[in-house]
């Protein structure tokens, strides 16, 4: 189980669509190294946390397009 807390503000997603698209994702970390992932346009939904690990994972994925 990762460590829940929040220590950094939410940050826009610099992949995020721009313009009138708002297709957007804020970034934040966690307490142990992990990431806290939310909805822009509907924060009200929650946010996810993902492990540190499973973070470089999937960037890596989108980063060398594996990601399917």
């Amino acid at each position: 189980m990762s460590n829940q807390q929040i220590v950094t503000p939410f940050v826009k997603s610099t992949h995020s669509g721009g313009g009138s698209a708002n297709e957007c994702v804020e970034v934040a970390h966690t307490a142990d190294g992990g990431r806290a992932v939310r909805d822009t346009k509907d924060r009200n939904r929650g946010t996810q946390f993902h492990h540190l690990a499973a973070w470089s994972d999937f960037l890596t994925a989108v980063k060398t397009d594996t990601l399917r």
